[in-house]
């Protein structure tokens, strides 16, 4: 196919100091000169605390997971022949730190390895599965990582003398220094699409504002005419993206100021007075907390949909006294998973399961409805929803949920669900790794081995 022109994929859109990263497209080329380069492998990570109610997650039999998957997984119907599920995989033995289940679940979820028991009052782990893929392919993008979650990492807990850290964090650039993770999406926008200042750091432009956007799609839209007619409808798509989130994270500051002004007694709207004062929508405890996740989802998306970077982690919650209002009840997911199989607290789990896995299902199924390559942007990602604890009643670890999501450029084989795999989370992560082209000198944590039956 011949061109009009043919831009390198770094090619930025410049107005005022601003850049905006772009979408793959058939007339520009992930590398300079590359005429039939491929599309990346992304990785992705989204993470929810306390496991599952088991018979309420897993498919029946392999048959079943099509026909008549598991209400937890029902979102996900339309895609699942993009998915796998494997049970089998088991967590790491946490012992000696019997005491501590719940700082251990999610610091051990990407690194597949103990704390140091002799260190136990300072962070000292290993480096964790997304911080190795960010070192492998993170110079190629203006991000080595993104790391997300949906509420502050500041919880104060010491469960067996560990470090607090481990109880809020799962990212690790090295054995003792953790990554935080963004929880503003205003930040998260200003990071992917801010001002650049000369060492093309981001400097405090408000990434929502209005005549900054005008002049960088503006020059989109220059650059619209000189492309393919299959190209311009993705950078439609794209920009149509990059609009839709900005509206959303200016809606919920909106709603907060609105509700701050109310707390204050100023009435900034023209409301009955009998109206209730708006919602304060507020990071974790908002009664929207599906609307913040989603876009931070849509963050993740358009994160990778541009290259800005090929490696994400998504803390959806930690285990410490969350609660989901929008599902009609205000008790805490922690409390309710010690459940002792009594029936409506067995009912909350499975609900606050589900929602989660919802958002998860809401970004990959609008990665699967994106162009990229000769597929979708989804064939070009490995996305992963998990847990780092098979079942919160019993603090067991023998079994971990997990959903896999995207075909990783061609490396997994989706569409199915293996009720007797074998393999522990250290297998799972080194063959992720694998899948995602990176080169590994050895195994992960606990790893044995690669489980190969999930490869195609």
């Amino acid at each position: 196919m011949n061109y009009r022109s043919r831009v390198d994929r770094r090619t930025l859109l410049k107005g005022v100091g601003v850049s905006l990263a772009l979408p793959f497209m058939d007339s520009l080329s992930w590398a300079a000169g590359g005429n039939s380069a491929r599309p990346p492998v992304r990785l992705g990570f989204m993470y929810m605390p306390h496991g599952v109610i088991m018979d309420e997650f897993w498919p029946k039999s392999p048959e079943a997971y099509h026909k008549s998957p598991p209400a937890a997984i029902e979102s996900l119907r339309p895609i699942l022949d993009q998915c796998l599920m494997m049970k089998g995989i088991s967590g790491v033995p946490i012992a000696p730190f019997g005491g501590a289940p719940h700082a251990l679940e999610l610091s051990t979820w990407l690194t597949a390895t103990l704390p140091d028991a002799d260190t136990r009052s300072r962070v000292n782990i290993a480096i964790s599965a997304d911080q190795i893929m960010a070192n492998y392919v993170g110079a190629h993008t203006l991000l080595p990582s993104l790391e997300l979650a949906t509420m502050p990492q500041t919880w104060k807990e010491n469960q067996a003398g560990l470090h607090e850290a481990y109880y809020s964090h799962c990212s690790y650039r090295s054995p003792t220094q953790t990554v935080p993770a963004e929880i503003d999406p205003r930040l998260v926008l200003n990071r992917l699409f801010g001002k650049k200042g000369k060492a093309g750091l981001v400097t405090k432009a408000n990434p929502l504002d209005r005549q900054m956007l005008d002049r960088v799609l503006g020059g989109a839209r220059d650059l619209r005419r000189t492309l393919a007619r299959t190209d311009q409808l993705k950078l439609d798509e794209y920009l149509d993206s990059v609009r839709a989130t900005e509206r959303r994270i200016a809606a919920i500051e909106y709603r907060q100021q609105e509700a701050a002004l109310e707390k204050a007694g100023v009435r900034s709207t023209k409301r009955h007075s009998n109206d209730s004062p708006p919602i304060e929508v507020k990071i974790p405890e908002g009664d929207k907390r599906s609307e913040y996740m989603q876009v931070m989802c849509d963050l993740t998306v358009l994160a990778f949909q541009t290259d800005t970077t090929r490696v994400s982690t998504y803390i959806g919650s930690t285990p410490n006294g969350v609660s989901y209002p929008e599902l009609g009840f205000t008790d805490k997911h922690h409390s309710q998973t010690h459940h002792e199989n009594r029936k409506e607290q067995v009912r909350k789990v499975a609900a606050i399961t589900k929602f989660n896995i919802d958002q998860f299902a809401y970004m990959v199924k609008k990665m699967a409805s994106l162009r990229e390559g000769d597929g979708s942007l989804l064939d070009n990602c490995i996305m992963m929803w998990g847990s780092g604890m098979e079942d919160g009643n019993k603090h067991s670890r023998e079994n971990l949920p997990f959903i896999i999501a995207g075909k990783g450029g061609g490396s997994i084989n989706t569409g199915r669900f293996l009720p007797d795999t074998k393999g522990n989370q250290g297998d799972l992560l080194t063959t992720l790794l694998s899948c995602a082209g990176v080169p590994l000198d050895r195994p992960i944590g606990i790893a044995t081995r690669q489980i190969t039956e999930m490869k195609v």
